[in-house]
């Protein structure tokens, strides 16, 4: 079993890659919910404010995300993280200087987030890309499962351990900001220890580096529906549903009215769930089909809708584990229905799409989602979401069954019931 769910790692580039990840994902995510307690302090608990912060975080990938795709399959990948991750060290330490001597005010934060969001409209679709070369293609299914359950141990200890520290600290988040910092030294580390040789980079004809264009991906995706109908269903539970940074630090604080302790409690819960689901990923050893896809994004969204209506703090708690889990199941399914079903040579261009929709839909998500929780109450923001998932998963379980020629009858037999043909499949690209 230790073969099949950790194989990537007896790979040293990769071992050097989640090692590092795993160390600045660690404070990444002790930030993440070091800022959003910090944004409520300064803005007397307000849903909008948090909304806003979150949409600067992620607006830039609408604007760069694709350009960084046309940079992974143009430049060295390895060099171009080394980049983005110093710069994100940088952004870190401002970050904590202003807390620390008490010049922060909310419109400093609304910067940084801005910032963190350029870097990380960059730096997200070349890390994607990247992966395919630190191992085979044998193993890249377990490494992309890996990586995810990487960001999700992150996601269980990061909170957890802010949580503890903001309230050991009476309040104060400056010296989580600047353990970020420190933090962001372990991928720099790792990135500059791997060996270059031992990179599996694709056999490519040489081409002028003008020739990789970012309209060339596009067309690329239009043309291929197994790939553009799971980037499609992407974007709109990108959009409604993974809102949890703002939505779980409103349930909180507002709704069942706990310190950052406990709101770290639901975080942690759902990335216990999303962890689970990271490592129930990591033994798939071919590509996903669409109807694993659908199923959990159905199980997601239904999981999601239940966390919203749920009538106490610990039942909330439990019902993030599932929904934790089938949200990271989910979008691993996707992206690797995704990844390895493109050419190496559009790999950085089409992740780079998959991470537009994935991460760019959640500025105008937060905004909406923010304003609902803040009109109608801290829960309809999560159970929207979760129905409007669910929404979309059947809506392309319809073109999907169109697509291949499913149809639904109703037979008209002493006791009617409803039955589903659906033909024989070949295997879709």
């Amino acid at each position: 079993m230790s073969g099949t769910i950790f194989g990537s790692l007896k790979v040293r580039n990769y071992r050097l890659f989640t090692t590092g990840q795993l160390v600045k994902l660690l404070g990444t995510w002790m930030l993440f919910t070091a800022q959003d307690w910090l944004v409520l302090q300064l803005s007397d608990n307000s849903a909008s404010a948090l909304g806003i912060v979150t949409a600067l975080q992620f607006a830039p990938v609408l604007l760069l995300t694709l350009y960084g795709g046309q940079l992974a399959d143009r430049y060295d990948k390895r060099h171009l993280l080394l980049i983005a991750n110093a710069a994100a060290a940088l952004v870190a330490t401002l970050l904590g200087v202003l807390v620390v001597t008490g010049v922060v005010n909310l419109w400093w934060v609304f910067v940084t987030a801005g910032l963190f969001g350029a870097i990380s409209a960059i730096e997200a679709p070349v890390r994607q890309a990247f992966v395919s070369e630190l191992v085979n293609n044998e193993l890249l299914p377990n490494a992309l499962s890996l990586s995810s359950a990487t960001f999700n141990t992150a996601r269980v200890v990061g909170p957890a351990v802010a949580g503890m520290i903001i309230a050991l600290l009476d309040d104060r988040t400056g010296p989580i900001f600047l353990l970020t910092a420190a933090l962001s030294v372990g991928p720099l580390v790792s990135l500059i220890r791997m060996r270059a040789a031992e990179l599996f980079r694709a056999e490519r004809r040489t081409i002028a580096a003008r020739e990789a264009r970012t309209v060339d991906g596009l067309r690329y995706v239009r043309r291929r529906p197994d790939l553009s109908l799971v980037i499609f269903l992407v974007l709109v539970i990108g959009l409604v549903g993974f809102n949890f940074q703002l939505t779980l630090a409103v349930l909180a604080r507002v709704e069942f009215k706990v310190d950052a302790q406990y709101f770290g409690l639901l975080t942690t819960a759902i990335a216990i769930g999303a962890l689970g689901g990271a490592l129930a990923s990591s033994r798939r050893l071919a590509r996903p089909s669409i109807w694993l896809v659908l199923t959990a994004a159905l199980l997601f969204g239904g999981f999601e809708t239940l966390v919203g209506f749920a009538p106490s703090f610990s039942l909330a708690v439990l019902l993030l584990l599932p929904t934790g889990f089938f949200m990271v199941y989910f979008a691993q399914a996707a992206n690797q229905r995704v990844q390895l079903g493109t050419d190496a040579a559009f790999r950085g261009r089409v992740m780079a799409l998959y991470v537009l929709v994935f991460l760019g839909s959640t500025p105008l998500g937060a905004l909406v989602i923010g304003w609902c929780a803040e009109r109608y109450g801290p829960r309809s923001g999560i159970w929207v979401g979760g129905a409007a998932s669910m929404l979309a998963a059947l809506i392309v379980t319809v073109l999907q069954l169109r697509k291949v020629g499913g149809k639904v009858r109703v037979h008209l037999r002493p006791r009617p019931h409803v039955h589903v043909d659906t033909p024989v499949l070949e295997p879709v690209r």
